[in-house]
């Protein structure tokens, strides 16, 4: 590796070898010096971040209201003669299934044999439960560069 001195010693030893063979040629001389800079980029460390989750839990309580449907069924024995198939029907919140038996006899009749009742009633009930809810929270950590510590090698190491 040169010194910095080198350099200029050298350029001044060429130069004035250049100024000796032309001065011999032409008579006066006039010497262009130039000065050149090399420019190089480095990419330099100075500090670290580092980003962690933490998870928290909270406790909520819920208060709502909560609407069920039951059905209730109930079987009727009706066992009366009929002369045609009855239909479904309603008569209120109840719904009436007719249920229907063949019979053979010496003639065929139609016998209500009996009717299944479904009433259907809403209930509304209080429900309360504690519920238990998480949430992350982002923390974020400068190192500055002399405290930097390169994690990769340590785990790697591990």
């Amino acid at each position: 590796m040169s010194k910095p001195g080198d350099a200029d010693h050298e350029l001044s030893r060429r130069l004035s070898s250049e100024q000796s063979s032309l001065k011999s040629a032409d008579g006066p001389t006039l010497t262009l010096r130039a000065e050149e800079l090399a420019v190089t980029k480095e990419a330099v460390e100075t500090d670290r971040l580092r980003v962690s989750k933490h998870t928290h839990t909270r406790i909520v309580a819920v208060d709502e209201d909560l609407l069920r449907n039951t059905a209730e069924i109930e079987t009727v024995p009706i066992g009366r003669q009929i002369s045609e198939m009855p239909s479904l029907r309603h008569e209120g919140e109840t719904i009436i299934i007719p249920i229907v038996e063949e019979v053979i006899h010496v003639e065929r009749r139609l016998v209500l044999k009996e009717e299944i009742r479904i009433t259907q009633r809403k209930i509304t009930e209080k429900f309360h439960d504690d519920v238990t809810l998480r949430y992350q929270e982002a923390v974020v950590t400068r190192q500055s560069g002399s405290e930097v510590v390169d994690n990769t090698s340590a785990k790697q190491s591990k």
